[in-house]
């Protein structure tokens, strides 16, 4: 892999606790709590277990609700766990960015199921280039986010519309003119019904 050498790379994985009917109320919506629980377990466990050991960089799983960060049974022991905290997403983004240390960092949910190890080389190698690297997703949003000096990005996510298809947008709009971005593959997140039908048919 070409990228980076220096700091220690950093993977930030935000993950909700798997409980009935506290993830993804959009997709819960459509094909009923049970399923979206299972799918959502399924796909956290599939990808802590592709990503989370890769000897490439560091990894840490910060959890909400705070109170399920310290709980083994939803968790491998193996794998350092932080609470995200409380306030909204883009203020827990940000602290757990800069919580990483002073090397490069990236941030993905938990929730996306094509995300693979390659897909976190490719960005980390970006953040060789850039300052910042997004992974966009088809929606509008984005599955992930890089900071190569996550310190220096203070208002990054600043007034963004959260769970709509302005998300990448407004980040983008909040960085300093002049700032070199790259952006890795995009993914499709499965957020509702006919997301899901179309992860299960391909």
């Amino acid at each position: 892999m070409s990228g980076m050498t220096g700091p220690r790379r950093n993977l930030i994985i935000f993950a909700k606790a798997p409980r009935y009917g506290a993830v993804k109320s959009r997709l819960a919506a459509g094909i009923g709590e049970a399923a979206a629980l299972r799918f959502y377990r399924a796909t956290t466990d599939g990808l802590i277990r592709r990503v989370a050991r890769d000897p490439r960089w560091r990894s840490t799983i910060w959890v909400t609700p705070d109170g399920y960060a310290g709980q083994s049974r939803f968790w491998p022991r193996d794998i350092p766990r932080r609470a995200q905290g409380g306030s909204d997403l883009g203020a827990r983004m940000l602290r757990a960015l800069a919580a990483s240390g002073p090397g490069p960092a990236l941030l993905i949910g938990s929730d996306i199921p094509g995300i693979r190890a390659d897909h976190l080389a490719e960005a980390f190698a970006l953040l060789g280039r850039n300052e910042v690297v997004f992974g966009p997703a088809e929606d509008g949003g984005f599955w992930l986010v890089g900071l190569r000096r996550p310190d220096r990005h203070p208002g990054l996510f600043q007034g963004v519309r959260w769970s709509t298809g302005h998300a990448l947008a407004d980040c983008l709009a909040n960085i300093a003119p002049g700032t070199k971005v790259g952006r890795a593959a995009m993914l499709a997140d499965v957020d509702d019904a006919a997301g899901y039908a179309r992860m299960r048919e391909g």
